[in-house]
């Protein structure tokens, strides 16, 4: 019988080997075996190719035996995994990122050899405009695992950039505040000043971290003990939950040390949960896009000045440069939607057009990423917005090889979440809640779907089809005038000269037409594109979310059956009010940000229309005008 699968949640392909999906769509398989979170099978409407394995729940025919569910607490969308844990992967992912030594222990005690310590699920890179933590199709067989953080010529890694120093090992490398200026102490030991341990391990002393007997939570109990019960890990070890580190904090598994700096402050609002304003907002320009030659000429590479407000200095930055701060953001903040950037070109980089339309994306990106109260003050971004790599190259770098060594990330990352004290939240209502934004977000990325087409439809005419039109016209009036004059009646000249006039009015009216576009239409799309990248985001933060009310659920189950101490249910659930804090918080926060957009946007839009409309009324005036002295 051939395998299936029902799609869970909506997937729209932007790459070359993928194909779309939509939400409980019923898929053929090719093969069960998923490279790198990536399966392979035919949608409904005979497309064959690559989407998210994460995005999809295999579809088995039942087999006789008493755990066909999998097991209690283990959803029934994995019940497909064989008891015997994972088989190896064909090839093994980076080795970045290092999970708990106890991670996969309860999945792969049947198996002989544990896998190594290094193992990475690859989730630090994704596409523009993907699934956020998604490898490309390029990615998988391009030889590389992890994001990529360029591609194409003029934004491949140079000796500068991939200087194998260890300057970053020198204190002072980045700043631990808001601002690198405003924080100038160093991150010290243990007992530094502003620097102190947190830990969601309940059941772990501090010197137990390099033991490799289990942690005392998956240790085996008697059955009739009451602790004996345990929530489960996701068996698909691949999903998002799973590798943003929610998991491991939601299950006590974090441990590490916070700055003050580091604090990201979640408070209540007049319409609920929202992220604390920052102190001190600033904006960034972008502007003087010039192109720039190294190697003596061998390379080329546009150069953008970003001037921020809050330091009136001017760095220079390359798009490699605004790629490796996305990848880097994206890596730390798995619960906020990160702006996409303008797409990559691998042809016609130099080309006027697009320089233009790639620092109008950047504008939006930068517009977005001043706005957020969390992303505007992360000190990798303060450190991308001030340190002039040109002129202090080591200081660049230091701050640069810091950011790539972060230890706040992943489960830690959590750690740094701070919410209103003696706040409860209800995770009924809560869970309506996402799942109200849930459905707000599919329609409209839809609509903007059906919006952006409409618009770019509407500006190909208005380029082609109706300035060839108007020409038409005009032609036309002129080919009347040039037949009058063959009458050489000197009371008819004026007739004529009007005639031949009204024809000019519909040429240049055509070409109005055709200039209008990038007036109102673009700037429209241009904002629908910034707004897909955040819709694309949305799925895998939701993801994060659901799963630890999944872990909630589950311990409550445990408790009801006198499986599990009240304790440490009480414990999950509160590790999963800080997850749902954030997440409602980034909610708020879109909603703020879309709003404002938008707002400006179309009035905008319907300001540059009034202005062409005018343009085209005056045109017609002037040529009535003609008539009078006839």
């Amino acid at each position: 019988m051939a395998l299936r699968a029902r799609a869970l949640y909506d997937f729209r392909s932007e790459n070359p080997g993928e194909i779309s999906l939509r939400e409980h769509e019923v898929l053929s398989l090719c093969s069960e075996q998923d490279i790198e979170g990536w399966l392979e099978g035919i949608n409904s409407r005979g497309d064959r190719g690559l989407f998210p394995a994460s995005y999809v729940q295999v579809i088995r025919a039942p087999e006789p035996g008493p755990a066909g569910d999998g097991g209690p607490g283990v959803p029934a969308r994995y019940a497909n995994v064989p008891p015997g844990g994972f088989e190896p992967l064909p090839a093994a992912p980076p080795a970045s990122f290092k999970p708990p030594p106890d991670a996969f222990q309860p999945l792969l005690q049947a198996q002989q050899t544990p896998p190594p310590s290094t193992f990475q699920p690859p989730g630090a890179g994704f596409p523009y405009g993907g699934g956020a933590l998604q490898p490309s199709p390029q990615q998988l067989y391009g030889g590389g695992g992890g994001y990529q953080a360029s591609q194409g010529s003029d934004d491949d890694w140079d000796d500068e950039w991939d200087d194998s120093s260890t300057v970053a090992d020198e204190p002072g490398a980045l700043g631990s505040g808001a601002y690198p200026d405003l924080d100038g102490s160093s991150s010290g030991g243990v007992g530094a000043a502003g620097r102190y341990r947190l830990s969601t391990r309940s059941d772990l002393s501090l010197g137990s971290r390099g033991s490799s007997a289990p942690p005392h939570h998956l240790q085996h109990h008697p059955s009739g003990a009451k602790s004996s019960a345990t929530v489960s890990r996701n068996l698909n070890r691949f999903s998002t939950f799973v590798k943003s580190g929610g998991e491991a904090f939601v299950l006590g598994e974090a441990s590490g040390f916070v700055k003050d700096g580091d604090k990201l402050c979640v408070v209540l609002g007049p319409y609920g949960p929202e992220w604390q304003e920052n102190p001190y907002p600033f904006q960034c320009t972008i502007d003087d896009p010039t192109k720039q030659t190294k190697f003596k000429g061998m390379k080329s590479y546009i150069s953008y000045k970003l001037v921020p407000t809050h330091t009136q200095v001017p760095v220079h930055r390359r798009y490699k440069h605004f790629d490796w701060l996305y990848a880097r953001l994206a890596e730390k903040f798995p619960v906020i939607s990160v702006p996409h950037l303008p797409e990559k070109q691998a042809t016609g980089r130099f080309e006027e057009d697009f320089i233009s339309k790639r620092r109008k994306g950047l504008i939006w990106w930068m517009n977005h990423m001043a706005s957020h109260p969390v992303l505007a003050q992360c000190d990798v971004f303060q450190h991308f917005l001030t340190c002039p790599s040109s002129t202090d190259e080591k200081a660049w770098k230091q701050g640069k090889r810091k950011a790539e060594k972060d230890e706040m990330v992943g489960a830690n990352f959590f750690l740094t979440l701070s919410t209103p004290p003696a706040a409860a939240l209800d995770l009924q209502e809560v869970e309506s809640k996402i799942d109200g934004f849930k459905s707000f977000t599919k329609k409209m990325d839809d609509s903007a779907l059906q919006l952006n087409h409409t618009a770019n439809e509407f500006a190909r005419k208005q380029v082609t089809g109706f300035k060839k039109e108007y020409q038409k016209v005009g032609q036309s009036f002129r080919g009347l005038s040039q037949a009058f004059e063959l009458d050489q009646q000197a009371f008819s000249a004026g007739l004529n000269q009007a005639i031949a006039f009204t024809g000019d009015a519909y040429d240049a009216i055509g070409e109005l037409f055709a200039d209008q576009p990038r007036q109102d239409l673009d700037p429209v799309m241009d904002l629908l594109a910034l707004y897909q990248g955040h819709l694309a985001n949305f799925p895998d933060i939701i993801h994060v979310q659901k799963g630890a009310l999944t872990k909630v659920k589950e311990s409550r189950r445990h408790v009801e059956e006198g499986k599990m101490e009240v304790q440490k249910a009480d414990g999950i659930q509160d590790r999963c009010n800080t997850i749902s804090f954030a997440t409602l918080a980034e909610i708020h926060h879109f909603h703020q940000i879309r709003v404002r957009d938008f707002k400006s946007q179309m009035q905008h839009f319907l300001q540059q229309q009034i202005i062409f409309f005018q343009k085209v009324t005056q045109k017609l005036e002037e040529a009535l005008h003609k008539y009078d002295s006839v």
